[in-house]
């Protein structure tokens, strides 16, 4: 571990909910970091499983709060505003599982430039994941590392606010400096502030040397409603398309390159990565279309629904 690494005063944060089985692996992984955070904050939304009984005998901060006040940003800003002695606050989800015993120390690391706001790591696919879902993580997640900022837009367009908190990091003063996270976005409170940071002046770092297992398989109905979602934060964040282009270009290679992949390993999944391209595109547009969609029938839509509340 590296002198400047040590200086820095590192705070962790994890939500969770019925963390289940890769529960015990998750925090396994986290205590045999050679980078071991200062604070270790478990907030959980009112599990009722043995996910706090877990954390708390490995020795964590557990902070309990009501399922239905959970918020991706609002709770995420609380938990950086709690962790107020902390320069650099590490977020994971409950089911990212750090690969090697450095991935702290690396992604930690990015903070010696100053210039760098937010920081996030790579993705590599749970064993046994989908040819779907592992072409996902290999397709937004290569080997190479990458500083984004205002010089990068013309080159990437949206990509360059990308980032994700199932394994990120940010320096905590920018985070409050910029407004932190909002508890107003149904999701993407992380490139909402990466775009931000970058519209202000900031980097946004892709660690590709920080690597953590992350991956779902999502059944079709899973897909709809997170895409949904997805199209509610577009249309609520026009600003965003505005300032740093469209990703709709990305979103064609992005099939292009899925149909590939699962032809080349299994192409009876061909079929399913259809179904889900079209719960995609059918989720999307309804999302985008929410002001014309009933409460209700929102809720029934949304991963979310207590968003709708």
């Amino acid at each position: 571990m590296r002198e400047k690494e040590q200086s820095k005063r590192i705070g962790l944060v994890i939500p969770t909910l019925n963390a289940g089985k890769n529960w015990r692996s998750s925090l396994s992984a986290i205590e045999r970091q050679s980078l071991v955070p200062q604070r270790i904050l478990i907030v959980d939304s009112e599990s009722t499983d043995e996910t706090v009984r877990i954390a708390e005998s490995s020795g964590f901060e557990v902070k309990t709060i009501r399922r239905s006040h959970f918020n991706h940003g609002g709770t995420r800003q609380w938990a950086a505003e709690y962790l107020s002695e902390c320069e650099i606050i590490l977020f994971l989800t409950q089911d990212a599982i750090p690969v090697s015993s450095n991935v702290f120390a690396e992604i930690v690391s990015c903070f010696d430039d100053p210039t760098v706001a937010v920081a996030y790591g790579r993705q590599l696919p749970h064993q046994g994941a989908t040819p779907i879902e592992s072409h996902s993580r290999i397709f937004n997640y290569g080997p190479q590392s990458a500083k984004k900022d205002s010089a990068s837009i013309e080159k990437l367009g949206a990509k360059v606010f990308f980032c994700s908190n199932s394994f990120a990091a940010y320096r905590r003063s920018r985070l409050i400096e910029l407004g932190g996270f909002r508890a107003d976005l149904i999701l993407g409170e992380d490139m909402e502030f990466a775009a931000r940071a970058i519209k202000a002046g900031y980097a946004n770092m892709y660690c590709a040397t920080a690597c953590v297992f992350h991956s779902h398989d999502y059944t079709v109905r899973q897909v709809l409603r997170r895409y949904f979602d997805i199209g509610v934060f577009d249309r609520r964040n026009a600003w965003m398309r505005e300032h740093f282009g469209s990703h709709r270009g990305e979103a064609a290679r992005f099939v292009t390159s899925e149909l590939r992949y699962v032809a080349s390993i299994s192409p009876f999944e061909i079929p399913r990565a259809l179904l889900q391209t079209a719960a995609k595109l059918l989720g999307y547009r309804l999302g985008r279309l929410e002001q014309l969609v009933p409460r209700m029938m929102k809720q029934r839509l949304s991963m979310m629904p207590s968003f709708w509340n």
